[in-house]
């Protein structure tokens, strides 16, 4: 990968155009390879599956800057126009990250950022044919919603069970503690969910993703 990379900076750099690219490295979902005792899979809500790298560098853009808010894949188009300067088109969802690297990069806080996304899988596959078709003890869980905050997850699944894990305290994701939470904070967390999964529109939607955590 270091290669391939390097060796696209040189093209770059042969046509003179290295202070006018930029680069985006980002993957496909993630994928838990032995955790929680499952053999190789992608379809959990656990953040080996969920969490993607995503690395830009270019003109203007600070090196080691870590910006630590959610990004999703929907921001990848309204980044690359505001950075290409193109007028965005009506509708679409997502927000440019160039401003939010502004405001990590003086030190200011992003009160106006999305505090949650949505993770949605439908299943369990059982599509012999599937290429991604998941062997064997991968994990292939029912259909699910997820609610994905920076230190906590929580997931409805369609047969009824409930997921909640505390990343602050339980980071590799260990150990289910949603029996221990209150009818308040259980009500929290559906409301929350549902707002995200029912939404239609970018705006409806961007609303929905700035959910508020009443958990103590």
């Amino acid at each position: 990968m270091d290669k391939m990379i390097g060796e696209l900076e040189k093209a770059v750099a042969r046509i003179c155009q290295e202070n006018n690219t930029y680069f985006i490295f980002s993957s496909d979902n993630g994928y838990h390879l032995g955790e929680h005792r499952l053999m190789p899979g992608k379809m959990t809500a656990f953040d080996s599956d969920i969490h993607v790298p995503l690395v830009i560098t270019g003109p203007k853009i600070p090196s080691g800057l870590k910006v630590e808010e959610i990004v999703e894949n929907i921001d990848f188009n309204p980044t690359i126009t505001d950075l290409t300067k193109i007028e965005p088109m009506p509708g679409v969802e997502g927000r440019s990250l160039v401003p939010l690297s502004s405001r990590v990069r003086n030190g200011k806080k992003s009160s106006d950022w999305r505090t949650a996304a949505l993770i949605e899988h439908r299943g369990p596959r059982r599509e012999p044919l599937d290429p991604d078709a998941p062997g064997i003890r991968s994990g292939n869980p029912p259909s699910y919603e997820a609610l994905r905050t920076r230190t906590t997850v929580y997931v409805e699944y369609v047969n009824g069970d409930r997921e909640y894990h505390d990343l602050a305290s339980d980071p590799w994701e260990l150990h289910n503690v949603f029996s221990s939470l209150n009818q308040r904070e259980r009500n929290n967390l559906h409301q929350g969910l549902s707002a995200l999964a029912s939404c239609h529109t970018a705006e409806s939607c961007w609303n929905a993703q700035h959910f508020k955590l009443t958990l103590p």
